[in-house]
């Protein structure tokens, strides 16, 4: 596949293959041009994007602060990943009283406004007004996920209210049936039992199960507490894990063909950064194919087919107020304008594959992944926008869609989860050229 260059500036780092002096050079360059530059609220939190108002994407989203805190944890930035922990933490302390009422029965679940918000003020840590598609499991899932596993490996301090409020997050699990609850997962679209969320709260079950398991004090909770918690958590897993043994590497089995869905790039984040799915075993081979055969264009990935966000001549067919609403409870709506194979092409994708290549050739020695992990690479960094037109240049972008019948970067640009993404897959084949020459 021939590499879709935007800034001929990266040009040379593309043509050769990578060494360890390419990559100090090319990390120079982007930190010079501020390609990687995360700039936190005083909370600890990031806004989605540095974008036009309209978007909404100044506003923190949960899933994406914790794909950015992974990525900062994985090139050794431990305390900027801890205050974004710190920051939702304090956010969910405000959710406690919605988690409590929905597990006592007197808050009624299927209305996704009463669930825990998922997209909320960064800056205040108060809830957003408007209707949001707040039912995303995932979110939860990854929360649970990254607090486990930092408090365990990496000394994050909790107190005792904050443990109290991670032992909320099974109990709302199990009233809610994570898995069979049909939820707009990571997209916040279509409600239905997608796998990319039920695994993702079974890995922050896990996270919770190993830190209850460690054979220090856990303030506030007393031994027998621990007990019965991880007697709850073992039952909640299992759940999960038979839902995910009959359904992967399908992303949802459906009667109802709107819900059905083979293939999803959310898959990949089952295997990287979650590692629920060893990335060499057979179903992490079969998630990355799907993904590669299936959603790959000639410059990102979709995040599935059908996908009818910023598709093409979006700017034309919606006004700034529609672009990034609510669709998830009239998605129809907006699929009938999509064309065949005109699905916006993502940025934050190529960097987890290449990550994901990276992880096995570490693992196995295989050149074949070393390549696959350089090629994903240079696609990443091919995505980085160029001069010249109505966007800032060397920045990463969430995605290009087709404005009349050219590929250009949509209007959320830059996106913080394709830099955080970018800049892993960048330490990632670092990590594997060491080895190389080792």
């Amino acid at each position: 596949m021939t590499l879709v260059i935007h800034h001929p500036d990266l040009k040379p780092y593309l043509e050769e293959p990578w060494t360890l002096e390419s990559l100090d050079r090319l990390e120079k360059l982007l930190t010079a041009r501020g390609t990687l530059d995360f700039e936190p609220l005083e909370t600890g939190l990031f806004p989605a994007a540095v974008a036009d108002a309209y978007t909404g994407y100044h506003n923190v989203w949960v899933r994406d602060n914790i794909h950015l805190a992974h990525g900062f944890l994985a090139v050794g930035e431990i305390e900027t990943a801890a205050k974004v922990i710190r920051g939702l933490t304090k956010f969910f302390l405000t959710q406690q009283a919605k988690m409590d009422k929905i597990v006592a029965g007197e808050l009624d679940p299927s209305i996704h406004m009463n669930r825990p918000h998922i997209r909320f003020d960064g800056a205040t840590l108060a809830e957003c007004e408007e209707k949001w598609a707040h039912g995303q499991n995932d979110a939860l899932g990854y929360y649970l996920w990254l607090t486990c596993l930092m408090a365990t490996e990496h000394d994050l301090t909790l107190h005792p209210e904050e443990y109290q409020l991670l032992t909320r997050f099974p109990k709302y699990f199990h009233a809610i049936r994570y898995w069979q609850d049909k939820d707009s997962g990571h997209w916040e679209e279509l409600k239905k039992v997608e796998m990319s969320s039920v695994g993702t709260v079974v890995r922050g079950l896990q996270a919770w199960e190993t830190l209850l398991r460690v054979p220090q004090e856990l303030p506030g909770l007393t031994g027998d507490e621990r007990e019965a918690l991880l007697h709850e958590c073992d039952e909640l897993i299992s759940h999960g894990m038979q839902v995910l043994s009959k359904t992967l590497p399908w992303e949802c089995k459906s009667d109802d063909p709107k819900e059905a869905r083979e293939h999803d790039a959310a898959l990949l984040f089952l295997i990287a950064p979650l590692g629920l799915v060893s990335p060499t075993e057979g179903q992490a081979t079969k998630i990355v194919q799907g993904v590669m055969e299936e959603l790959s264009g000639e410059i990102g990935i979709c995040r599935y087919r059908g996908d009818s966000y910023w598709c093409a001549d979006y700017t034309l067919k919606f006004d700034e107020e529609s672009r990034t609403a609510d669709f998830s409870d009239d998605i129809g709506k907006r699929d009938a304008l999509l064309g065949a194979g005109q699905e916006a092409q993502w940025c934050i994708f190529d960097p987890v594959l290449s990550v994901i290549f990276g992880q096995r050739y570490l693992e196995t020695g295989d050149e074949k992944n070393l390549k696959a992990q350089s090629f994903h690479l240079a696609r990443s960094v091919a995505q980085i926008t160029g001069p010249g037109r109505d966007w800032p240049e060397f920045r990463c972008p969430e995605s290009y869609y087709l404005s009349q019948g050219e590929w250009i970067p949509n209007d959320v640009n830059p996106l913080l989860w394709t830099q955080a993404n970018l800049r892993w897959a960048l330490h990632q084949m670092r990590l594997s050229l060491e080895k190389s020459i080792s």
